[in-house]
């Protein structure tokens, strides 16, 4: 199962880790050399402010201070008068007057001089503060870019489309749907476009990133058949069966009646495909097989009154399923679609499952997708997966369709259908 997928995608991997740790390491050094040269340029400038600021402001001090504290004054301007005399106080006065200005003038300056000193300590220490943060920050942005470029690598959006290339061939070549693919690369787009990826460990981290993607697409919430027939009160439990000619429904049908029983839910066969000849009695064959009731009408009867029939049954046997096998029908066929849709009115079915060949790939992905136009189906059940080498189909249906793989046929056997498992695909793609 998945060999050829699995191959392809691992020798896809390969070419595109190879790809990007190409780049030469020496182109990438200068290329992150001339950065710093072009940054260091206008950082320069900003350390020469405090070269103008200190020393102008302290002249402009000493100019005040001259006209208002030391004034010349003349002695032919002062009056004669006796030293010891109480006619001094006219010449106090203009002293008094004089200090009164003076000490007005010397409080403004002192204010005026706090504040610039202030400013000066304030702008003397920016700079300093701004050169230190800056010259770091230089130092940690050049050598961290450095050592990123050298260790590290990123992807650019042309790159990524030139490389996603090799994947996308080994998935078309694997019969994974175009929409799946579209979906994968988007998300491995925005895991890994422009983002720093490390050196020696690229094919690591794509084929996480495909995964990862890989996840989201079989995503689909699933159904426990079992569990929903257990809960069910009013009984029988209605399924019906439909796909495409020789996708092997019959088969299937018997073994899903197999597993419930295992499981001890009483079963009853409703044979309504009345078209196919020997499709009646390869039914009847494995109703002795698996000791179960099979209902069935003669060819050429209406499909809806055999399934009308083997429910009506069902119910006064107190059975807990009834499981309905229909005639192979191609969706192109109308007729027949409109058939199958007279069957889905008149049985109302709890769960409407399609049966496709896993090994048909992007066919059984259209066959599903337009039998689920026509009846909307509930889920999926994928025969031949032991010998399906490609797996797109696998990987696809449940993406395009929204609905859940139910089990796989996995054998020649009654027993061979097991569960399906997004986990179990991946480890078997070895991712």
């Amino acid at each position: 199962m998945f060999k050829f997928l699995k191959d392809k995608l691992k020798s896809a991997l390969a070419k595109i880790t190879k790809k990007v740790e190409e780049e030469a390491p020496e182109e990438v050094i200068e290329q992150v050399v001339e950065q710093p040269k072009t940054t260091k340029k206008p950082k320069a400038e900003k350390p020469s402010k405090p070269k103008k600021e200190i020393k102008p402001r302290k002249e402009k001090k000493s100019k005040k201070e001259i006209p208002i504290i030391e004034e010349p004054v003349k002695e032919e301007d002062l009056p004669h008068v006796e030293p010891v005399a109480p006619e001094l106080k006219p010449e106090e006065q203009p002293a008094e007057k004089k200090g009164f200005f003076s000490k007005l003038f010397k409080k403004k300056e002192v204010v005026e001089e706090h504040k610039e000193v202030k400013e000066e300590q304030q702008e003397a220490a920016k700079p300093q503060e701004l050169v230190s943060e800056e010259a770091v920050e230089e130092k940690k942005g050049f050598f961290g870019k450095l050592k990123e470029k050298i260790v590290t690598k990123k992807i650019t959006p042309d790159k990524f489309a030139e490389l996603f290339w090799e994947l996308e061939v080994a998935m078309l070549e694997n019969n994974v749907a175009v929409a799946v693919i579209d979906r994968i690369k988007t998300e491995l787009q925005h895991r890994l476009v422009d983002k720093p990826l490390q050196r020696g460990q690229i094919e690591a981290i794509i084929q996480k990133c495909l995964k990862e993607s890989i996840e989201q697409v079989l995503k689909i919430p699933t159904i426990d058949v079992v569990g929903a027939i257990k809960k069910k009160s009013d009984k029988p439990y209605v399924i019906v069966f439909v796909g495409v000619n020789g996708a092997g429904k019959t088969t299937t049908i018997a073994r899903v009646a197999h597993l419930l029983k295992s499981k001890g839910l009483r079963c009853v066969l409703v044979a309504a495909d009345t078209f196919r000849a020997g499709a009646k009695e390869q039914l009847l064959e494995w109703g002795k097989r698996l000791n179960l009731k099979v209902i069935s009408h003669d060819y050429g009867s209406d499909p809806a009154a055999v399934c009308f029939d083997g429910i009506a049954y069902g119910k006064k046997d107190e059975a807990d399923v009834v499981l309905i096998d229909t005639a192979g029908r191609q969706h192109s066929n109308v007729n027949l679609v409109e058939q199958m849709k007279k069957i889905v009115r008149v049985a109302k079915p709890d769960l409407k499952v399609f049966i496709g060949e896993s090994i048909a790939g992007n066919d059984v992905v259209e066959q599903a997708e337009q039998f689920h136009a026509s009846i909307g189906i509930d889920g999926i059940i994928l025969t031949k997966a032991d010998v399906d080498d490609k797996g797109g189909a696998m990987i696809s249906v449940s993406y395009v369709t929204g609905k859940p793989i139910l089990y796989l046929g996995v054998g020649q056997n009654v027993e061979d259908l097991e569960p399906f498992s997004a986990d179990s695909v991946l480890k078997t793609l070895g991712l």
